[in-house]
């Protein structure tokens, strides 16, 4: 070989190795493709040592389980990496405008209205969403109770949701925990008691400080505890709202809920007696309308309650023979007393008009005929 050929050869190959690593960083700077699939994204973030540091300096975790992902309901819907990263069409990916995790949060989940428009804007309603607009960045967005890459359908399983609320409200996690509807969510699996989005709304979540919120509380209690057919499995009665209705308590509530939602009223509704988070069967002696706590619970709107008003409270019972018999006789006595006594008074007014009318009539008669 000549001394020519040689150096021809040398140049095609150093022509040829510049090729291959021109085409190999043009493929790895370049757009991704129009649809990558999430291999292409996995090649990354399949390894649980990937982060990034924000420029706050929190470190972020990249990582993402690819079996969580497949099993989770956008996996199944075989949603891609970039449906949600709509912004991530290079690689190397552009700097995040985010300087911290929850302000990436904030922006990225605005992409869920792209598949879930009529939820989306049930939520901007909602407490949250009002938190997050006077500056509580803190407040629950969607991805921090949907985890994208790993959510399932809602409900599965129940005890996931007062879980899923802990994560902000923990105190309340707690106290629903030990009341009579979380022990039996999470003791006994009942899907029966009440959950946090049962009274609180699932995406338009109501302030529960409001004078609004507070007047149809009743209502709320009343989508179980009036329920016949619920409250049968339990031997409850429903009497339970019917009686709060009929009493003084009640009847204010009720009026101003229909009259005047926004104007506040002393009047004690359910959660006032029985709890608002830690509720207790009302035989449980921490109950607060337990016998041993009922004075102390009826103190708190009358401070000069003695033991023979908390002992005359017949709670909601319906009095019969049985239970409350004096109770139930005067009842029952005037029952009947009343409806008579109108009744007579109907019958005298009647016959009086009548015999007026009568009089005036054949009086003009005898008056003509003389």
């Amino acid at each position: 070989m000549t001394i020519n050929q040689r150096r021809l050869s040398v140049c095609f190959v150093v022509v040829l190795f510049l090729g291959f690593a021109w085409i190999g960083r043009v493929q790895a700077s370049g757009p991704l493709q129009e649809s990558a699939p999430d291999s292409e994204c996995l090649a990354c973030h399949s390894r649980p040592d990937l982060t990034y540091e924000f420029p706050s300096g929190e470190i972020w975790s990249l990582y993402v389980d690819q079996d969580s992902f497949h099993a989770s309901i956008h996996g199944q819907e075989e949603l891609t990496c970039t449906d949600c990263h709509t912004d991530i069409t290079d690689y190397p990916h552009p700097p995040l405008k985010a300087n911290s995790p929850r302000f990436y949060a904030l922006e990225q989940y605005q992409t869920c209205q792209e598949c879930h428009q009529e939820v989306y804007e049930k939520s901007l309603d909602s407490i949250h969403a009002r938190e997050i607009a006077s500056g509580n960045w803190d407040a629950a967005v969607c991805t921090d109770c949907h985890d994208p890459h790993a959510t399932q359908s809602p409900n599965q399983p129940r005890t996931a949701i007062p879980l899923t609320c802990s994560k902000c409200h923990s105190g309340i996690y707690n106290e629903y925990l030990d009341s009579v509807h979380g022990q039996a969510l999470v003791d006994q699996n009942n899907a029966d008691v009440p959950t946090c989005i049962d009274c609180h709304g699932v995406h338009n979540q109501e302030d529960p400080r409001t004078t609004e919120f507070r007047l149809n509380s009743p209502n709320l209690c009343a989508d179980c505890h009036a329920d016949e057919a619920l409250m049968s499995k339990y031997d409850i009665s429903t009497h339970v709202f019917d009686t709060y209705v009929a009493d003084f308590h009640g009847t204010t509530v009720t009026l101003f809920e229909r009259q005047s939602p926004d104007q506040p009223t002393n009047k004690p509704v359910c959660y006032d007696c029985h709890g608002v988070h830690n509720m207790k069967s009302h035989d449980d002696p921490a109950a607060q309308v337990s016998h041993e706590r009922l004075l102390q619970t009826c103190q708190k709107c009358h401070p000069d309650a003695t033991e023979n008003f908390s002992a005359t409270w017949l709670g909601h019972y319906e009095p019969d023979i049985n239970k409350y018999p004096m109770v139930y006789f005067v009842d029952l006595f005037y029952k009947i007393f009343i409806p008579a006594v109108l009744g007579f008074m109907a019958v005298y007014v009647v016959s009086d008009v009548a015999s007026n009318f009568i009089r005036r009539v054949f009086g003009r008669n005898k008056r003509g005929a003389a």
